[in-house]
């Protein structure tokens, strides 16, 4: 849950403003530019999508698939990481791709570019991705598995007892068991399932076939 947390904010801050751009007098007369998370770094959109998906796969992954949850949670994590650094570090290269579409030139120098809080948002949500995806290689090792239909024990041998011995008939006289009526089965009576046909004719009715367990 952790994981999946980081991975929104992640991907919520870019849909924010990540850089604020004042143009150069002397250009074509625009409004000052604000530069979304998607534009300037787009890769942290893909990595927090990729890092939420591999965060709700965890909670139905086996032992062996938690391990590859976790080394995906690891990549995503530093890639979020290095994108929003780069941005971070050069705020003029991330911002060019709309500097050039508004004015037709990116590499002008009268530019000024400024960083909102949210590239460091998004830095900070991708370490706590990586060190999630740590925390489950280590920790999903003491996790158990469970299924709501457990295989059921096998069946004794119905001409014997546990210690191997034939089981004592009924006293002369008194009633035995008597077999189902044809074309009814254990289900129907609601007793428990004896056999596989049994336990399919309940489950097909919406019944649950472990109350007998």
């Amino acid at each position: 849950m952790a994981a999946v947390l980081f991975g929104i904010a992640a991907f919520a801050s870019t849909t924010r403003t990540w850089l604020n751009v004042q143009l150069p007098a002397t250009a074509v007369q625009t409004p000052d530019l604000a530069v979304s998370g998607s534009d300037a770094a787009t890769a942290v959109t893909a990595f927090a999508v990729v890092a939420i998906t591999a965060a709700l796969a965890a909670s139905i992954a086996g032992p062996i698939a938690r391990w590859i949850v976790s080394v995906i949670l690891l990549v995503a994590g530093v890639g979020v990481v290095a994108a929003s650094y780069t941005v971070i570090s050069d705020p003029l290269q991330g911002a060019a791709g709309a500097i050039g579409q508004a004015i037709g030139v990116s590499g002008s120098t009268d530019t000024v570019v400024t960083l909102t809080v949210m590239p460091w948002l998004a830095l900070a949500a991708g370490i706590l991705i990586a060190l999630g995806g740590i925390w489950m290689a280590l920790a999903s090792r003491s996790w158990t598995s469970s299924r709501r239909y457990a295989p059921a024990p096998a069946p004794a041998d119905a001409g014997t007892t546990a210690d191997g011995s034939a089981p004592a008939g009924p006293p002369a006289g008194e009633g035995a068991t008597t077999a189902p009526a044809p074309g009814s089965s254990a289900a129907d009576e609601g007793e428990a399932p004896v056999d596989d046909i049994d336990s399919w004719d309940r489950l097909t009715r919406g019944d649950d076939p472990t109350t007998y367990r």
